[in-house]
């Protein structure tokens, strides 16, 4: 039986989870062994040259033009900020408190929805978006003086990430996935080279910290096209909550290879946080089927 566009898309959105996630924790591992503009340009120009060859192979190198569309560049530039957030986030952090946290991104991607493409939002969904964020407060903890640095990364790694995935729908469907991964993949490896300097200068690498990051490359790449794919192919509102699957892959692998436990704050915010995200999808999904009930009722579009 075929698959309907909608769970295509809830497939590539689980599979870009978890190459993004087995992705951080290998990046995670050698946060100490170099600074974040290092490790963007050397992961950033393996998985450039990765895309590079795979779009060449299957002739998608077509659209290259088309990359200085606007929508691309603007996806290109919100993509690069996420990763510089994120990865100084990932250093400071656990890998399952920054996960927990960025499972607020659907309900920041319906707040920029309702906010700047003027989708419809109603009283639930604002409150479930509310609630949500109350529950990324209890994950991140802040004190007395206010947010860490650790944790202010993370958030705003959810607002870039959260507009790149707009942009992503409003790019032109005639440019392939692989053309916008490659794109994005320069992009990132041109702004980590221009940051070695600043973050500190250039670290030697050993052979296993090289196969590390070629691995990560490898993960990401398949996370950059998958996530593209995804956010192309099905509605926003049924695919998102498929990335509450990383949450597993990052509780799993924190344990495993950090030795991080989740403790009684992380939970309670992570489960807030997803059952607002939840109960926000199923709200968005009744308003579709009565707006298209209404509208096969009426003849026409729904009102």
């Amino acid at each position: 039986m075929a698959l309907s566009n909608n769970s295509k898309g809830a497939l590539l959105m689980a599979l870009a989870m978890a190459g993004f996630t087995l992705n951080d924790a290998l990046s995670k591992a050698v946060t100490p062994l170099m600074n974040v503009g290092q490790l963007m340009f050397v992961r950033g120009a393996l998985t450039t040259i990765l895309v590079y060859a795979v779009a060449r192979q299957m002739g998608a190198l077509g659209h290259i033009r088309l990359l200085i569309q606007p929508m691309v560049l603007l996806r290109m530039l919100f993509e690069t900020l996420a990763a510089i957030t994120f990865l100084n986030a990932l250093g400071a952090m656990p890998l399952a408190n920054v996960s927990s946290i960025l499972q607020a991104l659907p309900l920041a991607v319906t707040l920029g929805a309702a906010l700047f493409l003027g989708e419809a939002v109603g009283w639930r969904r604002w409150t479930a978006i509310a609630v949500g964020f109350v529950g990324v407060l209890i994950i991140i903890r802040p004190g007395p003086e206010g947010f860490n640095m650790a944790a202010l990364y993370v958030v705003l790694s959810v607002v870039f990430a959260a507009a790149r995935d707009l942009v992503t729908k409003r790019i032109d469907p005639g440019i392939s996935s692989l053309a916008i991964t490659l794109s994005t993949a320069a992009g990132i490896t041109v702004v980590g080279a221009a940051l070695i300097i600043p973050f500190g200068g250039w670290q030697p690498m050993s052979g296993s910290t090289f196969g590390i990051m070629a691995l990560a490359s490898c993960l990401i790449f398949v996370g950059y096209l998958a996530i593209v794919m995804a956010m192309r192919t099905g509605e926003i509102s049924f695919i998102a909550p498929f990335r509450y699957t990383s949450l597993l892959w990052a509780v799993a692998l924190g344990m495993i290879f950090f030795n991080e436990v989740p403790d009684i704050w992380m939970v309670t915010g992570t489960v807030i946080v997803i059952g607002s995200g939840l109960y926000a999808f199923y709200r968005e999904n009744r308003r579709r089927a009565e707006a298209a009930r209404l509208e096969a009722a009426s003849g026409g579009p729904a009102p």
